[in-house]
């Protein structure tokens, strides 16, 4: 059984940084199937970044140059580098895994920015 542990969340005043941590325990995990998604309160949960297949990346436009996603595969662990964070991002975190039965999700962390 699989378990991803985010940390890392806080607070921040705008245009500050934070590193978000999701630790996947268990069997061997894929890490390059994970990424990170947000939900800020009253809206929908929203890709914010991925890894895709042949070491790419995704983000979403909002976060473009100013979040950075990278992994240590020999420590199944996947980070989340946010720099000149901005009101709009506060929200929960939530590490996800990509699995052909699903999304497997972490418990969130709140990142909350400060104007």
């Amino acid at each position: 059984q699989v378990q991803l542990v985010e940390s890392g969340g806080g607070l921040v005043q705008a245009g500050g940084s934070l590193r978000l941590s999701c630790a996947a325990s268990g069997s061997i995990v894929d890490i390059n199937a994970m990424g990170w998604y947000r939900q800020a309160p009253g809206k929908q949960r929203e890709l914010v970044a991925r890894f895709i297949s042949g070491g790419s990346t995704y983000y979403a436009d909002s976060v473009k140059g100013r979040f950075t996603i990278s992994r240590d595969s020999a420590k199944n662990t996947m980070y989340l580098q946010m720099n000149s964070l901005k009101p709009e991002d506060t929200a929960v975190y939530y590490c996800a895994r990509f699995r052909p039965t699903g999304v497997q999700w972490g418990q969130g962390t709140q990142v909350t920015v400060s104007s």
